[in-house]
């Protein structure tokens, strides 16, 4: 019972949720009354098919507003007091008390002799099933759309506060396709030619290590194009999620990366506005 003492959460009374159950709830009601019929429904009124379906839109539709109604005092009163969930099962209770002499006062315009008690009875069990199921349903997927937010709005919270996402794994293939050396992206450095290789230069538990790759610097310039690894120079790749200073000497700009044993990297005049523009856009 303390469960039933606790707030209920604010995205259920958020006005553009509001407006999602009326509407939902409408619509379920009209479609579901008319196409199924639940409880031989055309017998609550002496009229034909067609007629209960003209007539039967108009009273559901009709009826809805006590839905609008209610909840528009439902948005304005929690603006000022949350409601427990003992006060929301309580207006939803009403809600169906309402709705059900709506629909019993419009059973009265067709046919007068029927008892009203009986016909008040009958239609609060209807409206019940046919009002909460809507209600229970949109509930759950604002429910679930709401934590679906919450969770994304952590994922991009822990993004911007430096939290990893899922490691990047860098794979590395000689001229045949062949794999040769898989390092985490976070632990490469550089690339260097060599000939005809490419030397890997990473860090690994042993300190920096270097691992040489059949192939040319650019096969592996046009296989990282979409990331962070880019060209400074006609012998290096560097990965720019690794450099610490960018500085300009009398040789030229040279990048920093921050790792003892590494030396500067070059950057040549040709590649010197790519390298800017990437630390401009970093």
């Amino acid at each position: 019972m303390s469960f039933m003492r606790r707030k209920i959460p604010p995205f259920i009374y958020k006005r553009s949720n509001l407006t999602l159950v009326v509407a939902f709830t409408a619509l379920f009601a009209l479609l579901f009354i008319n196409i199924y019929k639940p409880f031989e429904s055309p017998q609550w009124y002496p009229i034909t098919q067609f007629e209960y379906f003209l007539y039967s839109s108009l009273i559901i539709l009709t009826g809805v507003l006590v839905v609008v109604i209610s909840r528009i005092i439902m948005y304005y009163y929690t603006k000022k007091r949350t409601l427990t969930y003992w006060e929301y099962l309580i207006w939803v209770i009403a809600e169906i008390f309402f709705m059900s002499l709506f629909y019993t006062l419009y059973s009265y315009t067709l046919d007068e002799t029927r008892d009203f008690t009986e016909v008040y009875r009958s239609s609060i069990i209807k409206t019940s099933l046919i009002l909460l199921l809507p209600y229970i349903i949109s509930l759950l997927f604002l429910s679930w759309r709401e934590k679906s937010m919450r969770l994304k709005e952590l994922e991009v919270k822990g993004q911007e506060e430096g939290v990893p996402a899922r490691t990047e794994i860098i794979n590395f293939r000689d001229e045949k396709g062949v794999l040769q050396l898989s390092i985490k992206k976070d632990s490469l450095l550089y690339l260097e030619s060599a000939d005809n290789y490419v030397s890997v230069w990473y860090l690994s538990k042993s300190g920096v290590s270097n691992y040489l790759v059949r192939n040319t610097l650019k096969e592996m310039e046009l296989r990282f194009s979409q990331t962070r690894i880019v060209r400074c120079h006609r012998s290096y790749l560097v990965n720019l999620d690794q450099v610490k200073v960018a500085r300009r000497t009398s040789n030229g700009i040279v990048l920093d990366l921050g790792t003892p044993k590494i030396p500067d990297i070059p950057v040549s005049r040709t590649h010197a506005e790519q390298i800017a523009r990437w630390f401009t856009n970093m």
